[in-house]
């Protein structure tokens, strides 16, 4: 009887031995058989030029080299949900990711700002590098995380126009009083030399600038103000873009969607988003050229520089808005401090680099 027993036992762990192999290949079989399906929401309108074509670029590129594993259905600002609410759509998991810009959440988070654009900061491939190889992504994905969202690198704009006026600026003076569309830091300067920042959606841009709801509005260049048809509402068109100098946009993700793909869909995910944020900028910079010669030519656009003093009292203000909301926010002292380190540093190889190389050319 012992005997029998003993033999029965060995078999009974014997199969058990010899089926938990297979259990495992079986349920990662099932798994690679398994398709998923995923929404994307945006800020932008939907196929709006650069902005709003990038999540679908991405949603072509994830179905492509899933061979139809994954695919995403991309929802432009309205249709599912309201353009500002993309980051709580993607929290809460009523969509599994979302395309924007974290500066639109600093009442969640003020220290999200740095990861969008910084008034008189990094340009977009300096920004690319911090991301990339100086940290910046995982003081991103840390501040993201109470929330259950993952943020990757969803494109750039390249350095924005200064913005539409429908009065010359000729001083600081001419800013007391200008209601004006302008999100994140740069909006927090204009207050501070006297001027009414507003946060508008891009699709209320045209209406709010033609009717006089406001004085002024930035979007982003030539190329996506073209589209919008800016030109039609206001006189002057300004530079430089000192508010946003290299503006960073974002895939937000479920960290728990994500987390319930296959890794292989998971390197997709990144590899398809890390795609997009280059090409983004490659596009801008291709199209903002030609379409600054039609705004120009063929509309008969104002260009005007802000004069250098104007320049100088938001750059002065832009240092001491920094240095208040820093002090203030250990959050935003820890990312500003990573940020501000990668710029210093890269700027001293810039200045004998792109900036020298720049001068010599011009």
């Amino acid at each position: 009887m012992k005997r029998l027993i003993a033999i029965g036992l060995w078999v009974v762990l014997g199969i058990v031995g010899c089926s938990k192999p297979a259990q495992q290949q079986t349920t990662a079989s099932a798994q690679a058989q398994q398709s998923y399906q995923w929404k994307l929401v945006t800020t932008w309108p939907k196929n709006f030029p650069g902005l709003g074509t990038a999540p679908e670029n991405f949603a072509n590129m994830v179905t492509e080299m899933s061979g139809g594993r994954l695919t995403v259905k991309v929802y432009g600002a309205g249709e599912l949900v309201p353009a500002f609410e993309v980051f709580d759509t993607v929290s809460q998991g009523t969509a599994q990711m979302g395309h924007g810009a974290a500066y639109y959440w600093k009442g969640k988070m003020p220290a999200a700002q740095f990861f969008a654009a910084v008034p008189f900061g990094m340009n977009a491939q300096q920004m690319n590098g911090w991301l990339h190889y100086g940290g910046g992504l995982e003081l991103w994905q840390q501040l993201y995380a109470d929330y259950g969202v993952v943020p990757m690198a969803g494109g750039n704009t390249g350095t924005q126009m200064g913005g539409w006026f429908n009065k010359e600026i000729k001083s600081v003076d001419d800013l007391k009083g200008l209601k004006m569309r302008l999100p994140g830091l740069g909006g927090e300067v204009l207050t501070r030399l006297g001027g009414v920042a507003v946060t508008l959606p891009g699709g209320e841009l045209f209406t709010a600038l033609e009717t006089g709801a406001i004085d002024a509005t930035e979007w982003v260049g030539p190329y996506n103000d073209l589209a919008f048809g800016l030109y039609k509402a206001a006189n002057y068109y300004y530079y430089p873009g000192w508010h946003e100098p290299g503006t960073t946009l974002e895939f937000l993700v479920n960290q728990q969607a994500l987390a319930q793909l296959p890794t292989d869909l998971q390197a997709i995910v990144k590899a398809a988003a890390r795609a997009v944020n280059q090409d983004m900028l490659d596009e801008y910079t291709a199209r903002n050229a030609g379409a600054l010669t039609t705004l120009v030519e063929e509309h008969g656009v104002q260009i005007r520089q802000f004069p250098d003093d104007v320049v100088a009292a938001l750059k002065k203000e832009t240092a001491a808005l920094i240095e208040e909301q820093v002090a203030q926010d250990e959050q935003m002292k820890a990312v500003y401090q990573s940020y501000q380190s990668f710029n210093d540093a890269v700027n001293q190889y810039h200045a004998i680099a792109e900036d020298a190389y720049s001068d010599a050319r011009n």
